[in-house]
């Protein structure tokens, strides 16, 4: 396969594709719209996987897992969860099958065997949990409960793509339950806080933390909080969502507890969640024309050390002092590999791991050897430096580390430079048209302008931001008054 990949100037969305299929980190499956994750993106997830979970777990949450199918009646007992999910769930009707009496070799669905009941394959786990919480919570003593899962779901979108969207996903949903409305709302606003350190800190993206105007909220909550980052070709991406469920769930499911004073009352929750989405973020936000680029935070190879020799004698020697620096690095806690591959030419191993975004590369031969150097070169800009030998354990951490925070300034750069304000409606359709990003402008609040904009331009409103500031104006659909700014996108 040639590594060389379409411009992302040229044509982003293929750019996008070609960078997941040859930096193999997925593919698509048998199944319409699944993916196979493949090794290398799987390790990247892992990384993202294994910091969240420390940072859940350091706030005090717990793993759990509940079943993937979810009785129908129990997906209905929350109204407007069950109708925000219903023209995406996957329902099993039937539990076996049998062989085809006129097609010998072929399966038919087992008429006989209808179930009772149909299971909705979740979408998400708030009615099964919430029934199980039931049987937990009786006290005030009980609570707070605070529970991750790790699990997949499934949403049956039509239009699919790696990563971004796709019928079935990996990802993780916290589902807490709390004694007062003011714990709850302080759990909502901690985890989005979590998420935004993680997406900066990690994955080196900034992103405008916000609330989500009554259309956009989660199916079933009082109010979503959300990140929201902004990918190279001026498309927001939600990055991760937070949601105050009041009393909705434990309603539905009639969860109650006994408070302090000896009263009954429905309990107060909330969830949250990221999924695999992520993983598109990571490619859109930092990628260029050669391939992929990571931040070495959650890079799964941080440092690749690629021996250059002729012959066998070389070979060894060179090797072997490969293995040295390997050593040296993975006691500092750095993830490295030495390609020692000797079927495939250096030229070959540059291209394939500058394609899979490694962030740092060492090349060594047995000139390097004599001279006491080493070659470095950095993904992120390409520049390639020479250092002593000695400099090793000092230079490269340093490096990684410049890496991670460069990354995140560029982006941030980008970002900033693509936050416009306006006051007109022409001047937002032509801003939307000519330069893309996050537009700040005023609404004046109703459903009605914010559809309206929607189906005129494409562009939804991201989010209200947290930091907004009050500011009179006039809302540039409608004319009407509005007093604070929002910031409009289009989306993936």
């Amino acid at each position: 396969m040639s590594k060389k990949l379409t411009s992302r100037s040229e044509n982003y969305s293929e750019w996008y594709n070609e960078i997941v299929a040859k930096a193999d980190l997925a593919e698509n499956s048998g199944v319409r719209g699944c993916m196979v994750i493949k090794p290398y993106g799987y390790a990247i997830w892992e990384k993202m996987q294994a910091q969240l979970d420390k940072m859940f777990k350091e706030t005090g949450h717990t793993n759990a897992y509940f079943p993937l199918f979810v009785p129908k009646h129990m997906f209905e007992a929350e109204e407007k969860n069950a109708e925000g999910f219903a023209k995406e769930c996957a329902v099993v009707t039937h539990y076996r099958l049998k062989n085809d009496p006129e097609n010998p070799g072929k399966l038919i669905v087992d008429p006989n065997a209808k179930l009772e009941e149909e299971l909705i394959v979740r979408p998400t786990s708030e009615a099964i949990i919430w029934s199980t919480y039931k049987k937990w919570i009786q006290s005030y003593r009980d609570l707070p409960i605070l529970i991750n899962q790790w699990a997949n779901v499934v949403r049956w979108e039509m239009r699919t793509r790696l990563f971004l969207r796709t019928a079935e996903f990996l990802w993780q949903e916290g589902h807490t339950a709390h004694a007062t409305k003011a714990e709850a709302i302080e759990e909502t606003e901690k985890m989005l806080n979590v998420y935004a350190d993680f997406v900066e800190n990690f994955m080196g993206i900034p992103v405008i933390k916000g609330l989500k105007t009554e259309s956009e909220r989660f199916a079933g909550a009082i109010e979503t909080y959300c990140i929201e980052a902004l990918m190279q070709d001026g498309k927001a991406l939600q990055a991760g969502t937070s949601h105050f469920l009041g009393q909705n769930f434990a309603e539905a499911f009639d969860v109650k507890f006994t408070t302090s004073e000896g009263k009954m009352e429905h309990v107060w929750a909330t969830s949250w969640g990221v999924s695999t989405r992520l993983m598109g973020a990571l490619i859109m936000s930092h990628s260029d024309d050669a391939g992929l680029v990571l931040p070495p935070n959650l890079a799964p190879i941080q440092v690749v050390i690629v021996p250059i020799y002729k012959g066998e004698e070389q070979y060894d020697k060179v090797v072997s002092h490969g293995k040295e620096l390997k050593t040296e690095l993975e006691k500092l806690g750095i993830s490295v590999k030495l390609d020692d591959d000797d079927k495939r030419k250096p030229g070959w191993k540059f291209a394939e791991y500058e394609m899979k975004g490694v962030p740092v590369r060492i090349a060594i031969g047995q000139r390097d050897i004599d001279n006491g150097v080493l070659e470095i070169a950095r993904r992120d800009t390409q520049e390639k430096s020479s250092i002593n030998r000695s400099d090793l354990t000092n230079h490269i951490p340093q490096l990684l580390e410049d890496i991670q925070t460069s990354l995140f300034t560029k982006a941030k750069s980008f970002t900033n430079n693509h936050i416009t304000p306006v006051d007109s409606y022409d001047e937002f359709k032509k801003t939307l048209n000519n330069k893309g990003g996050f537009i700040s402008a005023h609404w004046d609040g109703t459903a009605e302008s914010e559809q309206k904009i929607k189906e005129e331009t494409k562009a939804t409103i991201r989010c209200i931001p947290l930091d907004a500031k009050e500011e009179l104006g006039t809302c540039i659909y409608s004319g009407n008054t509005s007093n604070k700014r929002v910031i409009f996108a289009k989306a993936y």
